[in-house]
């Protein structure tokens, strides 16, 4: 009785889930090559995919629900998917290179999305590129709302100037990683202390840093390496986008499952590194100095191609992908200081780099990985893929090598043919007795001499 109750149960459940599936995926169009001239009329948030891709499956369901979010919300960008392999010649048009590729097109401008992909940071993406490029600050309220709204972000303070034009610049460049603000003096926290004027703030970690075009060098550059939070909690994302900053990450390598004194102890000295010592290392002008944790090892293992314990703490530098790794027992805050400033130094050896000998070992290193990877998920998928063409190989060399035998013995038994007699029967008139076979040949009758023949004819 229970399981026929259960039966309707389950078959209204399934409707109801295959129901709200279609209803999200009513929010998503799918796109053709017609979309090339009717686009420009809209903002479109499009994922480029492929109907074989795995990443691009695990995506689908979170892209379902982006449609949904941004048609509740009012939202003016409409969201499409496009299948890159039926329309190449569109999506190379868009510089879409792998997949899936999230972009966002606005007019003539196509914006790459590189961050995470959950439906928050997506539609979060999205509401920041399809809006102004440089959003105004009109009041005190609406500067304490964006305080409290964005953990970074970045302001111009003055009027038209040379610096004006820069900051726009670097704001069409980096619009897809943070936003950018503009603002009066008098619209500025109290606590904001300014030498001069105009001038580029950047807001984090509760404090502010100001723009110094003589020791920071180019806006963009310095804008880039500030976007970032002093510390963070690590991820492939995040070490990618670090990677065009050039700075120096330490990073705590736990478990974060696991409690124990060690794993919580070095997370924590890290974080009070960040939060205490940031002063001292401006000062020292070390301001491309990175702080974060990250969770679990596989990650990291594969970017130094190594087998790290945990939990430990290893220095990245991503300008040069050399890293440190500790040689004594961070006990507190001031050792990891120590540790870091001996790095600076030079008394820490680095490991790693981009040298030739590196990249040669990376290129075995990921190949070894992709077949350890392949098994161990799929064995049967594994020995199909290394298998039979290794059976083909093999059977191709058997191959080659048995009829290479096989001529040779056919050319000595044709040698032989030839130096046999024939054994064809000859005319009549011709034949003569048999030879025994181990008899030697007749020999040619000799030849009279000339004089006997004439006395013959005589």
């Amino acid at each position: 009785m229970a399981a026929r109750r259960r039966g309707p149960a389950l078959r209204f459940w399934a409707a109801v889930f295959l129901l709200d599936l279609a209803f999200c995926k009513g929010h998503v169009e799918d796109l053709d090559d017609s979309f090339k001239e009717n686009r420009k009329d809209d903002i479109w948030l499009v994922d480029f995919y492929a109907p074989w891709c795995g990443h691009c499956k695990k995506l689908e369901p979170i892209w379902n629900e982006v449609g949904l979010e941004m048609k509740s919300l009012g939202s003016p960008v409409k969201v499409g998917k496009m299948d890159a392999t039926s329309y190449s010649s569109i999506a190379s048009e868009f510089g879409v290179r792998g997949y899936p590729t999230i972009k966002l097109l606005k007019g003539d401008l196509a914006y790459n999305y590189r961050g995470p992909r959950t439906k928050d940071d997506i539609i979060e993406f999205a509401h920041r590129v399809s809006g102004a490029l440089i959003r105004p600050l009109p009041s005190q309220q609406m500067f304490e709302h964006m305080q409290k709204r964005h953990r970074v972000f970045f302001v111009y303070i003055g009027g038209e100037s040379p610096l004006k034009e820069k900051y726009i610049d670097a704001a069409s460049e980096l619009i897809v990683y943070t936003y950018f603000f503009s603002a009066s003096e008098e619209v500025v926290p109290a606590y904001v202390t300014l030498k001069e004027m105009p001038a580029v703030l950047v807001f984090k970690d509760e404090t502010y840093f100001v723009y110094d075009e003589y020791e920071d060098g180019d806006l963009s550059s310095w804008i880039n390496r500030e976007r970032f939070q002093n510390y963070l909690t690590m991820d492939g994302f995040l070490l990618y986008e670090l990677g065009d900053t050039g700075k120096l990450v330490a990073i705590a390598v736990i478990d974060e499952k696991n409690t124990s004194v060690e794993h919580t102890r070095l997370k924590s000295i890290i974080q009070e590194v960040a939060r205490d010592y940031r002063d001292q290392f401006h000062r020292l002008l070390i301001r491309d100095f990175q702080f974060g944790h990250m969770d679990g090892n596989d990650y990291i293992n594969t970017l130094l191609m190594d087998e790290l314990k945990v939990p430990t703490v290893v220095v990245l530098n991503t300008s040069n992908q050399q890293y440190f790794l500790l040689d004594r027992q961070i006990k507190n805050a001031e050792d990891m200081v120590q540790f870091i400033n001996n790095i600076l130094d030079g008394t820490v050896d680095a490991q790693g780099g981009d040298s030739i000998l590196q990249r040669l070992k990376r290129i075995v290193f990921d190949a070894k990985s992709t077949v350890v990877s392949i098994f161990r998920s799929s064995p049967l998928m594994g020995c199909f893929l290394f298998g039979l063409p290794l059976g083909v190989i093999s059977i191709m060399c058997y191959g080659i090598c048995t009829a290479d035998a096989d001529g040779g013995y056919i050319e000595e038994r044709y040698e032989v043919s030839k130096n046999e007699p024939d054994d064809s029967p000859e005319p009549a008139e011709r034949s003569e007795p048999p030879q025994p076979r181990g008899a030697a040949s007749p020999l040619p009758a000799p030849q009279e001499p000339k004089d006997v023949l004439e006395k013959k004819k005589d």
